[in-house]
């Protein structure tokens, strides 16, 4: 792998895994219109690390607050998800919406790594999706905020999670459009949704990792490696800051309208033969 793939496929893993517009499809569109040999399976896994650090990093405040007080719920006059601590209450709705992703990809994993993701479908994927981001954020009631959230809608949001494990959905995308359709405004769902990735992109992270050592895909070395995953880090932690400020003063039209031009030039693309 040269050093040009090598930033490019970190810029790319770390901007499209936070913004709502599919890792998982830019992942396989940047090789293939390239002309690139696919990286494997173990550079995709250690480049997540980048993306993994980058959400830690950025709520680390947040998360270590939600866990003090996660602890404390199993001992307060509210116990559990009950607890009268907005914390406590988040940490418990996180940890019961990573349930689902967590279920639907532990028995479908094999589906999923390797029967869906073909270039047409994630595109169509892509397309289709874009219309329910769309809705969401059009009839969304938009006047709650995280503080509000109740266990139901903890489910409901992990439910969309899920929803991620199909290529070409996007799981920030997914669970942005769950939060918006439960009435929240839009830094709020943006907000919770990047809280919620934390337990299952920290899983699939550590999940991966069973793929180091494959010897699928082209021979990347250390240096290309170190430099897209420093570069995953970095983008990724732009991208959570750059979209919790852009929400706070625009919908998520741009996105909408970005995801049906990627999908149908990929789709073009593959009926001329220019990628395959």
């Amino acid at each position: 792998m040269s050093t040009l793939e090598a930033i490019v496929l970190g810029i790319v893993q770390g901007l499209t895994e936070f913004l709502p517009i599919s890792s998982t499809g830019h992942i396989l569109y940047v090789p293939a219109i390239a002309g690139w040999p696919d990286p494997g399976a173990a550079f995709s896994a250690v480049i997540q690390l980048g993306t993994m650090a980058a959400v830690l990093v950025y709520f680390r405040k947040d998360l270590w607050r939600m866990a003090v007080a996660f602890v404390k719920s199993f001992a307060g006059d509210h116990p559990l998800w009950r607890s009268s601590d907005t914390d406590a209450r988040l940490g418990w709705y996180i940890a019961i919406g990573t349930i689902p992703i967590s279920i639907v990809g532990i028995v479908f994993s094999d589906q999923i790594e390797n029967n869906v993701r073909t270039l047409s479908l994630v595109a169509i994927v892509m397309i289709l999706f874009s219309f329910v981001l769309m809705a969401a954020d059009l009839k969304g009631a938009q006047d709650r905020d995280v503080k509000e959230l109740t266990l139901k809608d903890g489910i409901i949001i992990g439910l969309f999670q899920a929803l991620a494990l199909i290529p070409g959905v996007s799981r920030s995308g997914s669970t942005i459009s769950g939060g918006l359709f439960l009435g929240l405004d839009r830094e709020s769902a943006t907000r919770y949704s990047f809280l919620l990735s934390v337990p299952a992109v920290v899983l699939s992270g550590i999940f991966e990792l069973r793929k180091i050592g494959d010897s699928t895909g082209a021979s990347v070395g250390v240096a290309p490696t170190v430099i897209a995953t420093l570069l995953a880090f970095i983008t990724g932690y732009l991208a959570i800051a750059f979209l919790l400020r852009f929400v706070r003063t625009h919908n998520f039209s741009v996105f909408v309208i970005y995801r049906v031009a990627v999908g149908v030039l990929m789709l073009v693309l593959l009926a001329a033969g220019v990628v395959s």
